[in-house]
């Protein structure tokens, strides 16, 4: 009966943020305000390009396109909300927008782990199958693809939403900045077991299992490339797939580090500063990251640039 009261005394959480100092909070305004907004416009421009420039209407850049989109929701997840608290003297959010924040942000992280693992697939095949390429990597099959991953990622996110206890102790306070699912977990009151052994069954499918795959497809990428003689060829196809090692490596390596790790009762600000790197810093990496180092990008950006300025 004690647990069912504490229960419902849970209307809202109260979030620390990342600082309490307000000169601190006026600066993380600022940064964070830049970064949505490089984050937004540079996804956005990405999505643009690749819907009106014909060079762009491959599967490298259907799943770029996505993977763009993905980026857009993620950040618009948690960024604006950031933004309020920082100019706010209370920082809280209600029971129902916590949750609904917890599971979307994990859907969409989920998705892409998955969406990076598909596009290996596309680059693998790009190199290893260069005459069958158009052939596998059909206009249905991407569909297909990107379709599993953003369903998948939904049903992933949704068993565990409706099996996982969230019996809560009366406790609202949020040592973070938004409504991670890791930071939840802490003040689970009951079968906290259950619901960490449910997170890691899931982080091993979304995590680890398509960061094997990515591992394996460019295991054979690589020896591919070994194999041809045109010094060209191996430098093309590799400046084509380092932007995605580059994107895999900083998404990958701070969501595991998050959600591999053995998980306390206790904060740390390393789970913040991890949390700000995949939520923040990696959506606004990723249009820079395929635009500077691709020039079908750059050719594509500047051919519309050019056809604005003479409208």
């Amino acid at each position: 009966m004690g647990r069912r009261d504490n229960e419902t005394t849970v209307t809202e959480f109260i979030l620390l943020g990342l600082s309490s100092n307000p000169r601190i909070k006026i600066a993380l305004f600022g940064l964070f305000l830049i970064v949505y907004l490089i984050t937004v416009l540079g996804n956005g421009l990405l999505v643009l390009l690749a819907m009106v420039d014909p060079r762009l209407h491959t599967p490298m850049y259907f799943f770029l396109g996505n993977l763009s989109v993905l980026d857009i929701c993620y950040t618009t997840s948690s960024i604006p909300q950031m933004l309020t608290h920082c100019l706010s003297a209370k920082s809280t959010i209600s029971y129902a927008r916590c949750f609904a924040q917890m599971y979307i942000s994990l859907f969409l992280g989920m998705t892409e782990c998955l969406l990076l693992a598909m596009m290996s697939y596309d680059r693998w095949v790009a190199v290893c199958n260069p005459l069958r390429y158009t052939l596998i990597m059909s206009k249905k099959v991407c569909i297909a693809m990107a379709s599993f991953s953003w369903g998948s990622s939904l049903l992933l996110v949704m068993i565990p939403s409706l099996t996982s206890q969230k019996s809560l102790c009366g406790h609202n306070i949020l040592d973070h900045f938004a409504c991670e699912v890791q930071v939840m977990l802490k003040l689970f009151c009951s079968y906290t077991r259950i619901n960490q052994i449910v997170m890691f069954a899931t982080s091993i499918l979304t995590l680890l299992l398509p960061f094997g795959f990515i591992l394996i497809t460019y295991a054979r990428i690589i020896a591919a490339v070994l194999k041809m003689h045109s010094a060209e060829n191996r430098s093309k196809v590799f400046s084509t797939c380092s932007s995605h090692l580059m994107v895999v490596a900083i998404f990958y390596g701070t969501a595991m580090s998050m959600y591999l790790q053995p998980q306390t009762k206790a904060s740390s600000n390393h789970d913040k500063f991890v949390a700000v790197f995949y939520g923040t810093i990696t959506p606004m990496l990723n249009p820079l990251i395929y635009s500077l180092r691709n020039k079908d990008v750059k050719h594509a950006f500047w051919k519309l640039a050019w056809k604005k300025r003479y409208l």
